[in-house]
């Protein structure tokens, strides 16, 4: 693939990602075996700005519509579920960014390579200071941390008093701080089953500052300096959207590949897989599942984001709707990878088959928290009127 024209840049980011499954296939072995992405190929991926999806047009984002972030996800998810995790994590992290500065936020992307990378929180403590913080500590999961030019840490504060900071609900508040990579300490401990290239490595700082302008909060989505549809989602619930752009992308490479092999497969004694009327019934409702849960998570998206003149952002009611329906959507990919490994036989069970790395990949993606059953009893309670115990993203 060669650097991308112009006229290439002002296409939509779903035709962008589409370009990329050449490239992004020619080195998936590397990118398995180094846990690194290669040149040219990062470079290609910031050229087409697929890692600024999400990021606000006022910091040199795109700002685009969710439902075309979901889909840009997917298409490259489809070759490689590390580069489509990065490509959405990268993209997760750039929403601090309306809670930070316009100012601040324009130097953090200001070049065009620009990246952020962080672990969850932990018990990790921010120290209030004259003008910032003061911390220490080491944090774990920062996927992308191998391509990031600066790092995040979430953190609860404590006051120069010794009390804890607390948010506007009377509970510690987590405060996100960011600070060149530089300053960080990475940590080479990525040796998961899958989504090996991801580099979700550790990385420590020791007692670094951090300016007052190069934190903000993500857990009060009021607080957002930017109000167009796309900021109303929550930080939480689009980062549940990209984890279905690469479920999805996932397990419909992982279809595709089983229906062309049932086409020709003919297990020992039997007739042709493709003729066999549990695995016809098993392809129709595997693409039953993927269609259905996609366009209803589309759906939903579709809907919230066109209410125009919207206050603050979106009711307690329409999170529910984004996270049952990104819950739904990850367990229908899930299922629909089980489904094509188990019945594509000892096909699937060899390196290099179109199964393997990918069955490997969707059950590293389904460890992580946005996959968890738990969603559906959290959205099933406030369905029944039941009001959270606690925040609800």
């Amino acid at each position: 693939m060669n650097h991308l024209s112009r006229s290439d840049l002002l296409v939509d980011p779903v035709a962008r990602a589409q370009k990329f499954a050449g490239p992004i296939a020619a080195v998936a072995d590397e990118i398995e075996r180094t846990r690194r992405f290669p040149e040219p190929l990062l470079t290609q991926l910031h050229e087409a700005k697929l890692f600024r999806l999400l990021l606000p047009r006022s910091a040199g984002g795109e700002e685009i519509h969710p439902a075309i972030y979901l889909r840009a996800v997917e298409e490259i998810a489809r070759h490689d579920g590390s580069v489509g995790w990065n490509m959405f994590v990268g993209n997760s992290s750039a929403l601090i960014a309306p809670f930070l500065s316009a100012e601040t936020a324009k130097i953090v992307w200001g070049d065009p390579r620009s990246v952020v990378a962080w672990g969850p929180p932990n018990t990790c403590l921010a120290l209030a200071v004259p003008g910032g913080y003061r911390v220490s500590g080491r944090w774990d999961f920062a996927s992308g941390c191998r391509q990031a030019y600066f790092m995040g840490a979430h953190c609860h504060v404590r006051e120069p008093d010794g009390s804890l900071r607390l948010n506007a609900a009377g509970r510690p508040t987590i405060r996100s701080l960011i600070f060149p990579v530089a300053q960080a300490n990475l940590i080479d401990v990525w040796n998961p089953i899958g989504l090996r290239g991801t580099a979700s490595d550790s990385y420590s700082v020791e007692d670094i500052f951090v300016p007052e302008n190069f934190s903000g909060t993500r857990e009060d989505p009021t607080l957002t300096r930017e109000k167009g549809s796309l900021y109303a989602f929550t930080m939480q619930g689009l980062y549940a959207v990209g984890v279905v752009g690469v479920s999805h992308g996932i397990a419909r490479a992982m279809l595709a590949s089983f229906v062309a092999l049932a086409r020709d497969k003919t297990p020992r004694g039997l007739g042709r897989l493709a003729d066999g009327a549990v695995i016809q019934a098993g392809v129709a409702r595997a693409e039953a599942k993927l269609g259905a849960s996609r366009a209803y998570l589309l759906e939903v998206l579709d809907e919230l984001y066109a209410v125009t003149g919207r206050e603050g952002p979106i009711s307690l009611a329409e999170r529910a709707r984004v996270r049952l329906a990104c819950a739904y959507a990850i367990q229908a990919a899930s299922e629909v990878a089980d489904f094509t490994f188990k019945e594509a036989g000892v096909d699937a069970i060899f390196p290099g088959s179109p199964f393997e790395r990918r069955f490997r990949d969707m059950h590293t993606l389904t460890q992580q928290i946005q996959s968890r059953g738990a969603h559906f009893e959290a959205v099933g309670a406030i369905l029944l009127g039941i009001e959270p115990a606690g925040p609800f993203y």
